[in-house]
């Protein structure tokens, strides 16, 4: 197919998929589940025995410590109910799995979660996560009080306020970030390559998370800048990629630098633009627990060896982002320039415990269509290339002119 003819193929399968409604998928690891509850008997509570499949597990030490609370306990948390200790029983079990990912949400968190999730918040402005039991900042969020203060994808918290983060978890975290409109919290990081720990203060915002922005270059290369995987990103992205085909251009650079994820339906139906039907772009696995999912292109693909695509990516490039940009890297589709990506491959699932609890699992890992595991890896890029203080404090950015060289060097 000549170069004029997929983008006339292109330009058709346009009008077809914009008269179809784009149904909004499940947050990455927000699925419907079977659960089986095991109930036991508490008439006898030091004599309590629960029996699997494969061991039996005695409850007896939980529940004599329960008593001793109930007769001896006088100190400073007197005022602490039962129900206040179950909560606090179902915390520490979910800890123990060691899964920065895995949380229990009493009821003030998981009113603070379901805001967390909504789309606007109130707070900084950028994605945190766990990176070797460090609380690490995932990416800035474009244009935001984080950003704007000097934040960088990397930096690992050591305080917030005054608190020390390293008995928190992610969401404990968040709910000292978060605060009144126009307050400031005071964030204390390490960064690579500084000795000394960087005090920032941020004046918390609204925060509203952009999608997507369009740039079409002097020396003849279209950029797409990609933010998140949201609801809106498949409708915007095909809008982008109409613009690509109309500026008659063959040199696509999609930039997803510190984007730290979203929709798993969303990074399917991007990802589908460049590939075949039924080719693998993402496998869910489950640890045996039950059948594998698998994950294919739609093929809406309409481009043909012509193309040339260069993919950037840096350690804020997250979950969804790396389901994107594994996927196309695989398949010899797009070149990766940049840094390893953050490695958020797992799922989680939501499941309401109480009608004002629920507990995130992780119930999946995310693995790339050779099975290499996101989790434990994150994805290399195939063409490495680091941005040092120098390079920031000078405003030049190595990465983009790397993926730049790249993309007027390709020969098809």
């Amino acid at each position: 197919m000549h170069n004029n003819n997929w983008k006339f193929f292109f330009l058709l399968m346009l009008l077809v998929f914009s008269g179809a409604t784009f149904v909004l998928g499940i947050f990455v690891g927000y699925e419907n589940r079977p659960e089986i509850l095991k109930v036991i008997s508490l008439a006898n509570k030091e004599a309590a025995v629960v029996s699997t499949e494969s061991t039996l597990v005695d409850f007896s030490p939980f529940w004599k410590s329960w008593n001793i609370i109930d007769e001896k306990f006088v100190g400073v948390a007197t005022t602490t109910g039962e129900q206040e200790r179950v909560w606090g029983a179902i915390k520490g079990l979910i800890e123990s799995l060691e899964d920065p990912y895995s949380v229990f949400f009493p009821p003030a968190d998981a009113e603070t979660f379901a805001e967390n999730i909504a789309g606007n918040f109130g707070g900084v402005g950028m994605e945190i996560g766990m990176r070797n039991n460090i609380l690490t900042v995932i990416a800035p969020i474009k244009n935001t009080p984080a950003e704007k203060a000097g934040i960088k994808a990397g930096d690992r918290i050591i305080f917030i306020d005054e608190t020390p983060t390293s008995d928190l978890n992610i969401e404990e975290a968040v709910r000292l970030i978060r605060g009144p409109v126009g307050t400031s919290v005071e964030i204390s990081i390490e960064r690579d390559n500084v000795q000394d720990l960087i005090e920032i203060s941020v004046e918390r915002a609204v925060i509203s998370i952009p999608t997507i922005d369009t740039e079409e270059r002097t020396d003849g290369i279209f950029v797409i800048k990609l933010y998140n995987f949201s609801g809106t990103s498949p409708q915007l992205f095909r809008e982008a990629l109409r613009e690509f085909v109309l500026s008659g251009k063959d040199k696509l650079l999609i930039d997803v630098r510190g984007n730290v994820g979203g929709f798993l339906e969303a990074a399917v139906d991007i990802t589908s633009w460049f590939l075949p039907p039924g080719k693998i772009i993402v496998t869910e696995d489950f640890g045996g627990k039950t059948e594998n999912t698998v994950y294919r292109s739609r093929g809406y693909d309409i481009f043909n060896e012509n193309l040339k695509l260069v993919i950037l990516v840096d350690k804020g490039s997250a979950s969804a982002t790396e389901i994107f940009a594994g996927a196309l890297s695989e398949h010899g589709i797009a070149t990766l320039v940049g840094e390893k990506t953050f490695g958020k491959g797992s799922v989680q699932e939501l499941i309401n415990i109480t009608s004002d609890t629920s507990l995130k699992i992780t119930v999946a890992h995310w693995l790339t269509p050779k099975g290499n595991s996101i989790s434990k890896n994150g994805i290399v890029p195939d063409v490495e290339i680091l941005i040092t203080q120098k390079d920031i404090d000078s405003k030049k950015d190595p990465q983009l002119e790397k993926a730049v060289e790249i993309l007027n060097n390709i020969r098809r």
